[in-house]
């Protein structure tokens, strides 16, 4: 297997090339740049396994950035670095598309952690051992080999890491009542924090993405105390 290739997009010098040491001493493979112009450039001249991307940057700031990433053909993880400790700053970042975020300061146990994670998310279940399998559920079949939403009218749906994880949870446990721990577990993986709202937030993406009524959502039914459970019929080839 290659060497991960890890993308730090940060505006400070100072703070971009720490970061690329941590990761370069981790055994990862390493690019730099400073706003999104040098990371387009990036993106387009190699191929880049996950993107550690500052919220904060002057101009095009990390959300837009993000934005872009997430409504392009090109799916590439993003983790989001921000230097504010309010939730909401949090929130909006996985609402536009990111799979995970670190809070600075943080130390780089921790980011080298949040960037595995991320990693074994992203990758496929050919990469895992696995045989990769079509999931066809209502007029919608998840592609594991290609990690691909499509709709029956031959439409994509692109996924972030996050989403596209949860959905295979929900396909793989169709109707059984599954709790957001055990959504933690089967979708993230334990690095997130008690407090992480991401499976909700994560949840009520997917239910955009497939069309289900967030007012009244018949395919991803929140359980009163329990969690969530999908409740359409799903078949495997």
């Amino acid at each position: 297997m290659s060497t991960p290739h890890i993308l730090v997009v940060d505006d400070h010098r100072e703070i971009r090339q720490a970061v690329g040491e941590i990761v370069a001493r981790d055994g990862y493979r390493v690019s730099t740049a400073g706003n999104g112009g040098e990371m387009r450039r990036v993106l387009k001249s190699e191929s880049v396994d996950l993107i550690v991307l500052d919220l904060m940057l002057p101009g095009e700031d990390g959300l837009t950035l993000c934005r872009e990433l997430r409504s392009g053909s090109r799916w590439v993880p993003v983790i989001i670095l921000t230097a504010k400790g309010d939730e909401i700053d949090r929130v909006v970042g996985l609402e536009t598309g990111a799979d995970d975020y670190v809070a600075k300061p943080f130390s780089g146990r921790e980011l080298l952690a949040r960037i595995r994670a991320v990693l074994r998310r992203s990758q496929t279940p050919a990469d895992r051992g696995t045989p990769p399998e079509t999931y066809r559920f209502g007029k919608w079949a998840l592609d594991t080999a290609r990690r691909e939403l499509e709709l029956d009218n031959d439409v994509l749906v692109p996924l972030s890491s996050g989403e596209y994880n949860l959905l295979l949870a929900f396909v793989k446990h169709a109707q059984r009542v599954l709790t957001r721990d055990q959504l933690l577990d089967l979708g993230k993986g334990r690095t997130a924090v008690p407090l992480d709202r991401s499976i909700d937030l994560q949840v009520s993406r997917l239910r955009r993405k497939i069309g289900d009524d967030a007012r009244n959502p018949q395919v991803t039914k929140t359980v009163r105390g329990g969690g969530y459970i999908f409740t359409l019929p799903v078949s495997t080839q």
